[in-house]
């Protein structure tokens, strides 16, 4: 890795220009190719999905997408003239526009007559496109609703649903990745102090997401990739994107505030944080191919997206962002810190502030602490008790949408069933007794036999319940466990209420399978990169915690509709039954990252010291400001997709951002070092067998060859001074240990009353010198030692948190 940082460094212009030109490359063949996206549901050995196979083939799929416009009077009947003289012409209009298809109107004859309701105030009629709906050009569907809008007016309500007109509704493409982009500047720049560091993460992000985006849209043409997956790649891309630049350029500042050369710096941060982001980039990926286990087809075009976009991600920030630190040098520091710099010198190498003081209250009262953090997230799982899984429609828009009104204005005219009415595919048996038997049905209200084609019959059902009432979902194992078998029929289920349903319950039958694939993953990793038993059990329990309070905070918004409104979110509903897997892989992944950062420190120093409440200390002191830093710009780019338009974005938007929070600044802040100091030396624990049998992977960098007692390197030799407090008094009892680059302990003496000591050195070379003592902080220093004996005094400050790079 120092390799490779280095070389960038060196070589800035030529990864800058290559990076450009990869951007730019991908993004004009991107532009050209056009994007191919396919929302491919399949649900093999599925009752819908034999319903769909056998109307295939009897009834071909229409080209484009069905839209409705419905309309309502407060006076009169939709049937009046002066209604119809408004009305239809609208309709001819539309009917004669380049691109739509066709219009089925209301006051067509006979047929047309079932478009109108009972009461006769509300009618529909329907508008099928030449395209699919991500086909159809927005200029046509804004026409479309234009025109017929216009219409309105004189006790007359219009109003327009459908796929094709959900589009003209969203925000403009970008608002939410731009909203989230400036909130993260806004972190970056509070956290930094210096626009050149702001813009570092943030430049590097882009570049990550753009490679991944335009080369996931290139791929669409090969593979089957839905419409959803460039939105979380964005979602996950910006996320992870601007994280990892920035606990690079952090332990880069941190570098030169210490005194290091820039380059050195870079070199030092790529070597350490850098490995950090390699190995958290991997587990994201690995959770996220996670999702394949699932064998829900049209999620291996979201891993697809998503992994590319982390893996550029990652990509830039080991190459790219060490160029870009070549170009900026010292200026990656804010002026007043420069200034500083050069009139009182380098930084002493210790934590201090709110981080270093509250490291130090974990350590005084982990008990309570974790007893805490454990309650409040308790707290939050509640509502996941009644997660119930299903799919949003336009019923969930906000009340003031054209969809939703339409929606709305369907189920009071025709009833609730009608926005989702049930296709019932009978290819033997009695068509007769079977329709008799549904209509005989409870929860029935509609039913409709449509002519026969190639032998099979198709059996409009429409229920009394919306599609996302659960008595649909009992309406649906009726008509297949009773209504069918005692017709003695063949026949499937099917339609968008029922493929929605059998949606859920796959997914809810495969989400044990899925969660134990990625844990044991993401515990093997851990293992071999830790060397411990305990510290990856303690992520698995810490995902599994943030998994529900975070999915009890969704149940709690969008289920229960808690605060819905002011969000402006719509309506509430089931929880989108794709979620889950999605969600679970994005925050396993992200979760597993904050680990990575906080317990690689921690390792560092325990390897180092072999003092647990040391690591733990120091590592949390260390680490904790970053991590709450990057969770913030997270939560700010995950909430910003709220305006994206999309329901499930928004919802994956707030889930991700209340598990990352509760993530970051509940468990990894306190209740994961809680129960490390609580657990002592056996969060280090691992079998001896299995320690010979794990392959070594680093996440610290490599220790580089001890200097050993030789002849023509000297003899042995000491180092001897005294340890003092803040006001120059000796400290007296301190322990002071010498230990080896590679962390082996080599002398170990205690101070005496007038803070002197005095450790045995084997040979010349370079060693870590450390001094704890009760009531104070801990120090710990690098030293060189050459033939003759070495004087180094130490301070120890009470509170103070000291730790070496």
């Amino acid at each position: 890795m120092a390799t490779l940082a280095r070389w960038c460094y060196r070589h800035r212009l030529v990864v800058l220009l290559l990076w450009v030109g990869a951007l730019l490359g991908l993004g004009a063949a991107a532009s050209s190719a056009g994007t191919d996206y396919a929302n491919v549901f399949s649900l093999p050995n599925t009752d819908s999905k034999r319903a769909y196979d056998q109307m295939e083939k009897a009834f071909p799929e229409r080209a484009g997408d069905t839209d409705t416009v419905v309309w309502k009077v407060d006076t009169g009947t939709v049937r009046d003239q002066s209604v119809q003289s408004r009305i239809q012409p609208a309709l001819d209009r539309i009917g004669k526009m380049a691109g739509v298809g066709g219009v089925t109107s209301p006051y067509a004859g006979d047929r047309g007559a079932a478009q109108i309701s009972a009461n006769g105030k509300i009618a529909y009629a329907q508008i099928t496109f030449a395209e699919q709906a991500n086909a159809v050009p927005k200029e046509l569907v804004q026409d479309v609703v234009d025109t017929a809008q216009g219409a309105r007016g004189g006790g007359l309500h219009v109003e327009l649903g459908g796929q094709a007109i959900q589009r003209v509704q969203e925000p403009p493409t970008g608002l939410a990745e731009m909203i989230g982009i400036l909130a993260a500047a806004v972190v970056l720049f509070l956290a930094f102090g210096s626009l050149f560091a702001m813009l570092l993460p943030i430049g590097i992000a882009i570049f990550g997401v753009g490679t991944g985006l335009f080369s996931t849209q290139l791929l669409s043409h090969v593979t089957s990739v839905p419409d959803l997956a460039p939105l979380l790649a964005t979602l996950i891309g910006l996320g992870v994107g601007i994280d990892y630049a920035l606990f690079i350029v952090t332990r880069h500042r941190r570098g030169i505030l210490r005194g290091m050369d820039p380059e050195e710096s870079a070199v030092t941060a790529l070597n350490t944080s850098g490995r950090a982001v390699l190995f958290a980039g991997g587990t994201v990926c690995i959770a996220l191919a996670g999702m394949l286990v699932t064998n829900l087809r049209f999620l291996d075009g979201v891993v697809i997206g998503t992994s590319l976009t982390v893996v550029f991600s990652v990509l830039a920030a080991v190459t790219l962002l060490p160029a870009l630190l070549g170009f900026l040098g010292s200026r990656v520091l804010s002026r007043r810190q420069r200034r500083k710099l050069a009139a009182e010198g380098p930084e002493p190498e210790r934590a201090s502030g709110f981080a270093a003081r509250w490291s130090a209250s974990v350590q005084k009262r982990p008990r309570s602490i974790a007893v805490m953090a454990v309650v409040v997230m308790a707290i939050l799982a509640i509502p996941v008790l009644s997660l119930r899984l299903g799919a949003t429609d336009q019923g969930n828009d906000d009340a003031s949408t054209t969809t939703r009104k339409a929606y709305d204005l369907l189920a009071e005219g025709f009833g609730p069933g009608f926005n989702g009415p049930l296709q019932v595919v009978s290819t033997s048996g009695d068509t007769n007794k079977l329709v008799q038997g549904i209509r005989a049905t409870d929860g029935v209200a509609q039913v409709a036999a449509l002519p026969p084609a190639q032998g099979v019959t198709v059996i409009q059902v429409v229920p009394t319940t919306s599609p996302q009432s659960e008595k649909t979902d009992q309406l649906i194992d009726t008509l297949r466990d009773k209504v069918i078998p005692d017709a003695g029929a063949q026949a499937h289920v099917g339609g968008v209420t029922a493929i929605s349903k059998d949606f859920s319950t796959v997914t809810g039958d495969r989400l044990p399978l899925f969660v134990a694939t990625i844990i044991g993953l993401g515990f093997l990793l851990l293992m071999v990169a830790f060397r411990s038993l305990v510290v990856p059990l303690t992520a698995a329990l810490m995902n599994l915690i943030a998994a529900a309070a975070s999915f009890g905070v969704l149940v709690a918004i969008f289920q229960w509709g808690w605060g819905l409104s002011l969000l402006g979110l719509g309506k509430e509903g089931p929880i989108n039954a794709f979620l889950p897997v999605i969600m679970l892989s994005l925050l396993f992944g992200l979760s597993m990252d904050y680990q990575v950062f906080l317990v690689s420190r921690m390792h560092e120093e325990w390897v180092h010291t072999k003092d647990n409440a040391r690591a733990v200390r120091v590592g949390l002191a260390e680490t904790s400001r970053v991590i709450n830093s990057a969770a913030l710009i997270m939560v700010c780019v995950f909430l910003a997709f709220v305006l994206s338009g999309d329901s499930g974005a928004a919802m994956a938007g707030v889930g991700l951002a209340a598990a990352v929070a509760l993530d970051a600044f509940i468990l990894r802040t306190a209740l994961v070092p809680a129960a490390m100091h609580l657990l002592g030396k056996s969060n280090w624990w691992l079998p001896a067998g299995l320690e010979k049998r794990l392959p070594h992977l680093a996440v610290e960098p490599a220790e580089e060859a001890e200097s050993l007692p030789r002849a023509s390197a000297g003899g042995p030799t000491v180092v001897h001074g005294f340890v003092r407090d803040a006001e120059g008094g000796p400290v007296d009892g301190a322990v002071l240990t010498l230990l080896s680059k590679g962390g082996r302990q080599l002398d170990r003496v205690t101070s005496l009353a007038d803070g002197s000591y005095i450790v045995s050195v084997p040979a010349p070379g370079a060693y870590l010198l450390s001094a704890t003592a009760s009531s104070y902080g801990a120090r710990a220093r690098h030293i060189l030692v050459t033939d003759e004996p070495l004087v180094h005094d130490l301070e120890l400050t009470e509170g103070e948190v000291d730790a070496v790079n």
